[in-house]
């Protein structure tokens, strides 16, 4: 269904190189951030009270092309069985050819999902890798953290602010994420099941998914020629029955994500010293980001993910602040104990209904 070979290839043919870096420092940068991001893991476990329940060692540290080549390893993860389910119906009723269309449409699929991640490896610091392919022992994949070393290295010269400083406060927040998934063993399963219901709601089939991702891949294409029509890689996967479902999706990320910001904000101050000069540049940069950026970053989501920062933060914020950090970590108890989208944005909501439930008394 998706030519992922030819997602690879394409991505990494058409991502732009990283800054000019002299090997050493390149090394230097590489070592540092594998350090930092240990250090970071005591700083996060410390403040919010999180323990992985997994070993974890230094983060992954990539490049530009690694970055793509382990997304697309992700996606495969989500989306094959999903997609196989898709296509059962069609390969029961195939006609002579179809499968020469397929060959052709799967590769087609696979440049535009390419073309997807060439743009995003450009901009990506850090992430969770939470689908990993199974390992060959047969152990469930923990996750993985993944730092972009160009990336960081480009973004710390442009605010031209302490490499240091701005390495580990990007470590905090990667690495919040990896405690939240490695100290809550049910979290990752359930947000594959989320995407994979997602995908499979509603009357989508597999030919109109690939379309839809083609679509966007055109999009995306579209707007680095100057011809792009704005629209969302996100809406592009929805119908009205999937509503219900993108809200679920909306609110563990909205979570996950303001979460991390809270917690790098929150543990910043005391482990690094020019954090405000590092999160005013940083703010200031995301806002001036330049106008074909601007109309990726509508295609791709991204401005829905700035939103789901600003919202996750202020709840995760408000809650600590109302009830403190061993209440608030209420919320990996279980999926029921996780927030909806309504109860990000009215935190008591949620304070009242899983921290102090009203006794229903006869």
């Amino acid at each position: 269904m998706i030519d992922w070979d030819v997602a690879v290839s394409t991505g990494v043919r058409l991502v732009r190189p990283g800054p000019q870096v002299e090997l050493s420092d390149a090394r230097q940068a590489v070592a540092q951030l594998r350090e930092l991001s240990t250090v970071a893991a005591g700083h996060v476990s410390d403040f919010t009270g999180l323990n992985p329940l997994v070993p974890t060692g230094p983060a992954v540290v990539v490049d530009r092309p690694g970055w793509i080549r382990a997304n697309v390893d992700g996606f495969r993860v989500v989306l094959e069985p999903a997609l196989e389910q898709m296509s059962a119906e069609r390969t029961e009723n195939a006609v002579p050819g179809a499968n020469l269309a397929g060959a052709v449409g799967s590769r087609v699929t696979g440049m535009q999902l390419g073309a997807v991640l060439s743009y995003l490896a450009g901009k990506v610091l850090g992430q969770y890798e939470l689908f990993l392919p199974p390992d060959p022992d047969g152990n469930l994949p923990t996750g993985r953290m993944t730092l972009v070393a160009p990336n960081i290295v480009n973004t710390e010269r442009e605010m031209d602010v302490d490499p240091h400083d701005f390495r580990l406060w990007v470590c905090l927040h990667e690495e919040t994420h990896r405690m939240q998934f490695t100290s809550t063993p049910w979290l990752r399963g359930y947000v594959q099941n989320l995407m994979q219901e997602l995908l499979l709601s509603s009357e989508m089939d597999a030919s109109a998914f690939l379309d839809r991702l083609r679509a966007a891949g055109e999009a995306v294409a579209g707007a680095v020629r100057g011809d792009g029509e704005t629209g969302g890689l996100l809406t592009a996967f929805q119908s009205p029955e999937q509503q219900e479902i993108m809200d679920r999706v909306s609110a563990v990320m909205s979570l996950a994500e303001g979460h991390g910001d809270y917690v790098m904000d929150a543990v910043g101050p005391e482990v690094v010293p020019s954090v405000e000069r590092i999160r005013s540049r940083f703010q200031k940069r995301r806002e001036a980001a330049n106008p074909l950026d601007r109309i990726m970053r509508q295609l791709l989501g991204m401005d829905m993910k700035m939103k789901q920062y600003e919202e996750g933060a202020a709840f995760v914020r408000t809650v600590v602040d109302r009830v403190g950090m061993a209440d608030f970590n209420k919320v990996w108890t279980s999926q029921e104990t996780l927030p909806t989208m309504a109860e990000i944005r009215d935190p008591n909501a949620w304070i009242d209904r899983v921290v102090r439930p009203t006794a229903i008394t006869g």
